[in-house]
């Protein structure tokens, strides 16, 4: 493989074989090299994909793509290859952006004539920036000397070009066979439509799809469909049963067999493995099917806990963000319940937010007996919304003033606030490019005012109160869970601390605590970032923890600590003094001793390691050291073994490690070991536990 280079060129041109093809050029180093630029449309080098400002590039090859963006669409110019001789039948390329002739093009130069040419398959800001395979037919050039002419001469208005991959081949489809838009038309005669899913793009390739009922699009979304998927999505059509659908997709080889692959089901996909996948969480909740991240939405009412997440229902990764839905009696055991909130449209995606009950209706929005459920989340395409729920929770009207905020930022979080007789909203706020929690105020939650905003908090914001000894302190905390502890008078949070440090583990973010909790406790649930690579799903959620304020010599600090909930999973009694026969694959470990002249206390946990160095008060997980305070001159520490994942709480709880982790699938066992001496008052407990899925 030979390449021509500039000062640090690595462009290849038409002296490398690959077979019986010749790469010309695939856009991968740092500079042009040895082709020749005019003007200023492609700048020094190749783009790195999408250029801020413009719509996202898709479907170029490698890192690297000619892309006259470079310079803005106000920007003029031409990029020309060195000469090379044409071997072989045929050109292939990659081209995309505007379909401009003679305007936004590439050019074939023989003899410096225009012998062949091509443009981009869109001609407006609203058309799509994927290249598209092309080929020219050289046969009657065999021979010749020529040159590659990439050209942007568009002035005023929309243009430029993007081009990859240009190959000399003997064929006139070495790249990829054409893609077109496809439609399938069928009654819909049952509850969900299936859509063939694969958990990556190597087999599938990322569709825009369309469901149409009576010429409108009633759902859309982006999806890695695969003529071998690894799973099915399910799209809830009941809304539309008895009337005829139209599937569009945006783009699929000629040939594609996928919409006959979309299927008609009375139930999801493979519903009677649900819950036993080999990767899925026993002990936290994960979505049936597709992904998870944020919790949104939490709220107790008419005797169920509502758990409301960002969800993608149609694909394995982040996209396509919905609010998934699940409630439960106990926090513990969750019934997922249908898609409570779905996107306006295709691009104004459901972001993160929060839920209340408006007890008093002072919103006016309140019908019938149910508890009044009011959220408040982000639309992508229009601001801060709200809106409400008359049938517990299961399905929101928007409220007709959308949206109640506009400004830079997301997450909107309300609570009230009794003092006041107001509503707030704390909201993530990058007011002039800075990370930042607003608050606005509301009596009727219609109308919306600013009040105040404080630095240093980067989205998912919640806002409590918590009582510490005979004083009451407000808690602000964001997505990744430090907090400051001071006073909120509900228009402006004073803070009394420095920010703290939150969980002290990893893969844990936008944790967010129920309103209305009925024991009147803190119960927080965060994103739990367990990856479950070919499964049906991914990511889970934290347990069911309740917060607390404890007085320390530093001052007061948040605990975390299981919520009792949990014990109805113990599959038994405590099997700690026979730890020797004890063998589980789910687990509730608990060990309380004083330090004695122990050096470390260290347990072994399904091959998960923990090591409590008893001098630095420092505890160490699988490597992964934090500080771990004795409480009292004891050490109490609480661990939960799920398949993907630890939960540990150390020092009462003020040290919180949330730990993704897959054990040994053959290691059931739990050793304990003192080193360096001897700890005194050692007392360990041992439970197995149920799967929170069997009721």
């Amino acid at each position: 493989m030979l390449r021509l280079k500039g000062a640090a060129c690595v462009l290849m041109i038409a002296l490398c074989a690959q077979g019986n093809n010749q790469v010309i050029a695939d856009f991968e180093g740092e500079n042009y090299g040895a082709w020749k630029t005019e003007g200023t449309a492609f700048g020094t080098g190749p783009a790195q994909g999408t250029l801020k400002g413009q719509m996202k590039v898709d479907d170029f090859q490698g890192k690297g793509l000619v892309n006259s963006y470079l310079g803005g669409d106000g920007a003029t110019g031409t990029l020309t290859s060195p000469a090379f001789k044409i071997e072989q039948k045929f050109i292939t390329f990659l081209i995309g952006g505007g379909g401009w002739e003679g305007k936004t093009c590439m050019n074939l130069l023989v003899d410096n004539k225009v012998v062949r040419t091509a443009t981009g398959p869109n001609v407006n800001p609203g058309g799509s920036e994927a290249l598209e395979p092309a080929s020219w037919d050289l046969s009657d050039l065999l021979g010749k000397e020529a040159r590659i002419q990439i050209v942007d001469h568009a002035t005023g208005g929309w243009g430029h070009i993007n081009v990859d991959q240009i190959v000399l081949s003997d064929k006139p489809t070495a790249l990829v066979k054409k893609s077109m838009p496809k439609e399938r038309e069928l009654t819909i005669n049952k509850q969900y439509l299936l859509f063939p899913i694969h958990n990556g793009t190597k087999k599938g390739k990322k569709q825009r799809v369309a469901v149409l009922v009576d010429g409108t699009i009633v759902r859309e979304f982006e999806a890695d469909m695969s003529e071998e998927p690894d799973w099915y999505a399910h799209l809830d059509m009941s809304a539309w049963q008895g009337k005829k659908a139209t599937i569009r997709v945006d783009k699929v080889p000629e040939d594609s067999k996928l919409l006959d692959m979309v299927t008609q089901s009375a139930t999801i996909w493979n519903a009677e493995q649900l819950y036993k996948e080999p990767l899925r969480a026993q002990l936290h909740f994960s979505p049936r099917r597709g992904w998870n991240n944020d919790p949104n939405g939490m709220v107790y009412a008419d005797g169920e806990y509502h758990l409301y997440f960002q969800a993608n229902p149609y694909g394995w990764p982040w996209g396509n963000m919905h609010w998934g839905h699940a409630v439960s009696k106990d926090m513990v055991h969750w019934e997922e319940l249908p898609i409570a909130l779905y996107p306006m449209k295709f691009g104004d995606w459901a972001f993160s937010g929060g839920a209340v009950v408006d007890k008093d209706n002072t919103s006016g929005w309140k019908k019938g007996t149910n508890a009044l459920i009011v959220a408040t989340y982000t639309s992508t395409g229009r601001g801060e919304c709200i809106v409400y729920s008359n049938d517990r929770g299961r399905t929101f009207q928007e409220y007709e003033g959308n949206p109640i905020i506009k400004h830079g930022g997301r997450d909107p979080l309300p609570r009230w606030y009794a003092p006041g007789n107001h509503w707030v909203i704390a909201v993530y706020d990058e007011f002039e490019k800075g990370q930042y929690v607003a608050f606005y105020t509301s009596t009727d939650m219609k109308t919306w005012t600013f009040q105040s905003r404080i630095a240093g908090f980067y989205e998912c914001a919640d806002l409590f109160e918590l009582p510490a000894g005979d004083k009451k302190y407000w808690i602000l905390t964001a997505a990744n869970s430090d907090y400051m502890i001071g006073q909120f008078d509900g228009k402006t949070f004073t803070p009394e601390t420095p920010k703290l440090k939150g969980h002290l583990g990893r893969g844990f973010y936008a944790a967010q605590t129920f309103s209305n909790e009925p024991k009147g406790r803190t119960v927080q649930i965060g994103w739990l970032q367990t990856a479950t690579p070919g499964m049906p799903f991914n990511q889970a959620m934290s347990l069911p923890n309740e917060l607390k304020l404890r007085q320390t010599s530093e001052g007061p600090r948040l605990t975390w600590t299981p919520v009792t909930e949990l014990e109805t999973l113990r599959d038994g009694p405590d099997q700690g003094a026979t730890l020797a026969n004890f063998k589980a694959e789910l687990m509730e470990i608990r060990l309380s001793f004083e330090p004695g002249d122990a050096a470390t206390v260290e347990l072994t946990i399904r091959g998960a390691t923990f090591s409590l160095d008893v001098k630095k008060q420092e505890l160490a997980v699988n490597g992964h050291r934090t500080p771990a305070p004795l409480v009292d001159g004891k050490q109490n520490l609480v661990v939960y073994v799920d398949r993907t994942a630890l939960e540990i709480f150390a020092s009462d709880g003020l040290t919180y490690i949330p730990m993704p982790f897959v054990p040994n699938a053959d290691d059931l066992s739990v050793s304990i070991a003192e080193k360096g001496g001897k700890a005194k008052s050692v007392s360990l407990k041992a439970y197995a536990l149920k799967s929170c899925w069997r009721q």
